[in-house]
């Protein structure tokens, strides 16, 4: 099962210094329909204005993954963790049994992000943040592993989470495959280009709903940018 969820029907809200789009209930957006997918509980489409940011604010028993598409974004959290991720780079944060964390953009441009909470496999545990560089070019044709719940098998970010998050880019008349567990889910955008998904067509920054595929093939029509989750 593959359902396209267009970018013009996601949840809305523009509070001035950020414009969000929600595919999951979030917030005031509210959609029992669309309350996750599988152990996967918010993708938003943020766009931050420069010199603005989330104040602190407390998280708990969730696991949160950054993907940085423009700008950059510059984390600083009770426990002394601080760090700024650029484009193209990851930051996960395991809430554990309690954060409070901030996020601002300090620089001269909107910055542009993925903002992805994860559903732990059990709750508790010592909170914890950390980021890494990925470069585009090691993506080119190919699926990196960002983060994963298996972080030295998959050479990858560490979640508390039976979840893979996933990278890949594509030049125009690309084309990738992924052997799927059809008993999991799974959730692809592509921030950049237009792609079909085993053979339906999806544009930018729409979200690609699956479920009970064995395999995932993905053509390019446009040079394209991926990022595509695998939860239970």
């Amino acid at each position: 099962m593959i359902e396209i969820r267009p970018f013009a029907g996601l949840g809305h809200a523009d509070h001035g210094w950020l414009d969000a789009r929600h595919h999951f209930s979030f917030a005031s957006y509210h959609d029992p329909a669309r309350m996750g997918w599988g152990a996967i509980r918010v993708w938003n489409d943020d766009a931050i204005a420069p010199h603005t940011g989330f104040a602190p604010h407390p998280h708990r028993d969730m696991e949160i993954v950054t993907y940085v598409r423009q700008g950059a974004i510059s984390h600083g959290d009770n426990l002394g963790n601080e760090g700024r991720t650029g484009a193209g780079d990851v930051q996960v944060m395991s809430a554990g049994t309690g954060i409070v964390h901030s996020e601002h953009n300090r620089e001269g441009e909107t910055t542009t992000l993925f903002q992805i909470w994860i559903l732990p496999d059990a709750p508790g545990g010592q909170p914890g943040w950390g980021q890494r560089a990925f470069p585009r070019g090691d993506r080119s044709g190919r699926w990196v592993t960002l983060a994963s719940g298996t972080p030295t098998e998959d050479d990858a970010l560490p979640i508390r989470a039976d979840a893979r998050v996933l990278g890949a880019s594509l030049a125009a008349g690309g084309r990738l495959t992924l052997p799927l567990d059809p008993a999991r889910h799974q959730y692809l955008v592509a921030p950049v280009g237009r792609i079909m998904v085993n053979g339906q067509p999806a544009a930018p920054r729409d979200g690609v709903a699956i479920t009970g595929e064995s395999e995932l093939v993905v053509e390019a029509l446009d040079d394209a940018e991926l990022v595509l989750v695998d939860a239970r």
